[in-house]
């Protein structure tokens, strides 16, 4: 929840930040001793953002705010540091090699880290065999795959609609011109041509802009929670070897007392 509510923070200052340089990019041209490079600048503003109409302001550009501010959440969050982080890894193995199982499995509960609960729901299934302790690593690793996935399903969903919510734009922007022709019942002024073509047009270069940074974000991601999450399952079949029958352990490994599990409701017959 405190998560959620720091990228809504971050998005909303993103979009605050943006706006202001849009109404300020005037103010400050007044004061600018380079009049020509500003004029520059407000004229592309002009030309790929206010023409672009409520389409752009309102929809696109937003949608574009939102795609940097979850690049930059996803990266703090989906990297090798906090999936498979090398001191997790070395104290547990530090653990089960000494045969501190009981210290293992609280380790385990508290790390945040996928690798760590992977390994403890393994380790709270050793009572009922080395297939069980399989089993539930293999569905525990499906569940935070999952969970990893479906976060960074709306950068897919961006990518998605932003060429449709352009291709609206478009359509919006023909449907302006020909209204125009048929309200003046003769080819309309240039000017305004150019405004309802304009808004066709920034749209759609809007719609382009915000799904291709999209959809490669997406793309990037996806494949590193593939190659993470498979490290992951790779590290715990390691860490997890020392309790497979016939394994090389000393007779007191193998009979070390498993965490407790839950017990099994009693007969009534």
């Amino acid at each position: 929840m405190l998560r959620i509510r720091l990228f809504g923070l971050l998005l909303v200052a993103i979009l605050c930040g943006v706006l202001l340089l849009v109404t300020a990019a005037p103010a400050h041209a007044q004061d600018n001793a380079d009049q020509e490079s500003t004029g520059v600048a407000l004229r592309w503003v002009d030309h790929f953002v206010v023409k672009g109409g409520w389409i752009t302001w309102f929809v696109l550009i937003p949608l574009s705010v939102a795609t940097v501010a979850l690049a930059i959440e996803h990266c703090v969050s989906i990297r090798r540091t906090t999936i498979l982080p090398p001191e997790a890894q070395q104290q547990i193995a530090s653990m089960l090699t000494e045969r501190r199982y009981a210290d293992a499995v609280r380790y385990t509960a508290e790390d945040p880290s996928v690798l760590g609960y992977v390994t403890h729901t393994s380790l709270v299934e050793a009572g009922r065999g080395f297939a069980a302790m399989e089993r539930a690593l293999q569905e525990s690793l499906d569940d935070r795959t999952a969970r990893l996935m479906r976060k960074i399903e709306y950068l897919n969903v961006i990518g998605a609609i932003s060429p449709m919510i352009g291709l609206f734009g478009t359509v919006y922007g023909m449907i302006r011109l020909f209204a125009s022709i048929r309200a003046e019942g003769a080819i309309p002024e240039p000017a305004v041509i150019a405004d309802d073509i304009s808004i066709a047009l920034v749209t759609t270069f809007w719609g382009l802009a915000v799904a291709i940074p999209s959809l490669s974000v997406f793309a990037l991601f996806r494949n590193r929670i593939d190659v993470l999450t498979a490290e992951v399952a790779l590290t715990c079949e390691q860490l997890l070897a020392i309790f497979k029958p016939g394994a090389d352990v000393p007779p007191a490994a193998q009979a070390a007392p498993s965490p407790p599990n839950k017990t099994a409701p009693r007969s009534t017959t």
